[in-house]
C-alpha cells in the first residue's frame, strides 16, 4: 500500500503503527491530549497518499480491495474530526 516513491515500506508501516499507538494513549491523557490530537491528525495527513495509492492502483490488502477513493477520503475526514475533537473537547 506504501507508495513505491517511498523507500523502506515495511520500516514505513512498523513506524506509523508505533505512532498510532503513542497518539491513542497520548489523547486520553488530558495534559498532552491536544499535542496527540495534533501529531494524529498530522499522520493521517501524511499517511493518506498511501489510501489514493491503494484505491487508484486497485490494490489487495489481505485478499480484500482496498477502500475505493471517494469513500476512503470521506471516512478519513471523519477520522480527522474525531481525532481533533478528542483532543480539543474538555
Amino acid at each position: 500500500m506504501v507508495p513505491p516513491a517511498f523507500p523502506k515500506p515495511e520500516l514505513l508501516v512498523t513506524l506509523t503503527g508505533w505512532l498510532e499507538i503513542i497518539g491513542a494513549v497520548g489523547i486520553v491523557i488530558p495534559a498532552v491530549s491536544p499535542y496527540a490530537a495534533v501529531g494524529l491528525a498530522l499522520l493521517l495527513a501524511a499517511m493518506f497518499p498511501a489510501n489514493v495509492h491503494a484505491a487508484r492502483r486497485r490494490l489487495t490488502l489481505s485478499g480484500k480491495p482496498a477502500t475505493p477513493l471517494l469513500p476512503r477520503t470521506l471516512l478519513q475526514l471523519v477520522f480527522l474530526a474525531a481525532v481533533l475533537l478528542a483532543g480539543f473537547m474538555k
